[in-house]
């Protein structure tokens, strides 16, 4: 494993503090706050913690608040059912005595069934993209100074763009983006570590397919944005050691929000995960 892959695996790997209570530090990636992947992977890995036998199967949570990434934060885990088939946990994440987000976990024993999906979309292959370091790396005389030091760093998580937008200069695009993902370096065989890595990188270029119909970028002047909710479904299993696609659309945008949906699909074509966000993109 990666240097600045097991320093991710550890920031996931959280502290019991008891009573279903746990804690998790926070990680500067150069956004004004707390990453909003890093507060999903970790909620997720306290509700994992209180259940076994099972894997979750979905996700639903709200961002209440901005968190601040020179604090740690705590996370509440309500058991709220375990039933023949599922359980259910509730995830309460504060900092300060604060509440920066609420979520609810379900989880799921084994079971066979009907099967279906959609198909994966004709894309480029990985190998034939640069990654998003690369692209930032090209842009980087270009980039104010006080922002290089964020922007050049080694991610744990790879991303090759497909028709990558410049956030410099960005040009009105349908509302489409895909990536190819994955987590640098061998990862363990742990199903739960997979399921809250994918949560982790599934915020990632997200927003941003809501704003390319109006050609912003995050980095744009007077723009606002902002995670409001995120909702993932965890399919079929995976691995995020090797490439995964992430093929996102944006339905509709209005009221100064932004609608998002996603699919993860396996470099074989078997759809694993899907996501959806309604995000803040408010112009000032």
């Amino acid at each position: 494993m990666l240097e600045v892959t097991r320093k991710l695996v550890e920031l996931l790997d959280l502290s019991p503090t008891g009573d279903d209570h746990f804690q998790g530090d926070s990680e500067d990636l150069g956004f004004p706050n707390v990453f909003g992947g890093q507060v999903l992977g970790q909620s997720l890995m306290a509700a994992c913690r209180t259940v076994e036998g099972r894997l979750p199967h979905s996700l639903h949570a709200y961002f209440l608040r901005p968190g601040n990434h020179s604090l740690p934060i705590d996370y509440e885990v309500q058991r709220v059912r375990d039933g023949g088939s599922f359980s259910v946990r509730r995830v309460i994440a504060r900092q300060d005595g604060k509440e920066i987000l609420t979520g609810a976990m379900s989880f799921q024993g084994e079971e066979s069934g009907y099967e279906h999906q959609f198909e994966m979309p004709a894309v480029a292959g990985y190998d034939d993209l640069a990654s998003e370091s690369d692209y930032v790396a090209r842009l980087m005389p270009h980039i104010p100074e006080k922002m290089r030091d964020k922007l050049d760093r080694e991610r744990p998580i790879e991303i090759r763009p497909i028709d990558p937008v410049n956030p410099l200069k960005p040009e009105a695009k349908p509302p489409y983006k895909q990536s190819w993902f994955r987590a640098q370096g061998e990862l363990p065989d742990d199903p739960v570590l997979h399921r809250c890595l994918l949560a982790y990188a599934s915020d990632f270029t997200f927003l941003g397919t809501s704003l390319h119909p109006h050609g912003v970028t995050f980095m744009s002047r007077n723009m606002q944005v902002a995670s409001l909710d995120h909702a993932i479904w965890f399919h079929r299993d995976f691995r995020m050691d090797d490439w995964l696609l992430y093929d996102k659309d944006s339905p509709s945008a209005s009221g100064g929000r932004g609608f998002n949906r996603g699919n993860f699909f396996s470099r074989d074509g078997v759809l694993v995960a899907s996501t959806t966000q309604e995000a803040l993109i408010r112009q000032r």
